[in-house]
């Protein structure tokens, strides 16, 4: 069992940035982050594994959000930049045991709120 904290969110205007922080209990091949809007469904946002550090991002942050690891503090980072009012929902990072299993894993959420 991992368990995950996430801290960081807030209301920020656009085009400003936010850094998110998630911090697992235990070390396992990759974590990620999605995000849920009102009445949209959950999106993947980005994952980065802890050995290697590969990235992956969904088109619509790439560019603007970057995701990191401190495989010292079991902690991953999602800093977001030139946020946009569509980027609102609340943000979960997840954890993905090993290759190809489901993201089992799951923090309780911390809301981000982009101002037009």
């Amino acid at each position: 069992q991992v368990q995950l904290v996430e801290s960081g969110g807030g209301l920020v205007q656009a085009g400003g940035s936010l850094r998110l922080s998630c911090a697992a209990s235990g070390r396992t091949y990759r974590m990620g982050w999605f995000r849920q809007a009102p009445g949209k469904e959950r999106e993947f946002v980005a994952a980065i594994t802890w050995s290697y550090g590969r990235t992956d991002y969904v088109d619509s942050v790439k560019g603007r959000f970057t995701i990191s690891r401190d495989n010292a503090k079991n902690t991953v980072y999602l800093l977001m930049s030139s946020l946009k009012p569509e980027d609102t929902a609340v943000y979960y990072c997840a954890a993905q045991s090993t290759v190809g299993s489901v993201y089992a894993f799951w923090g309780q959420g911390t809301q981000v709120t982009v101002s037009s």
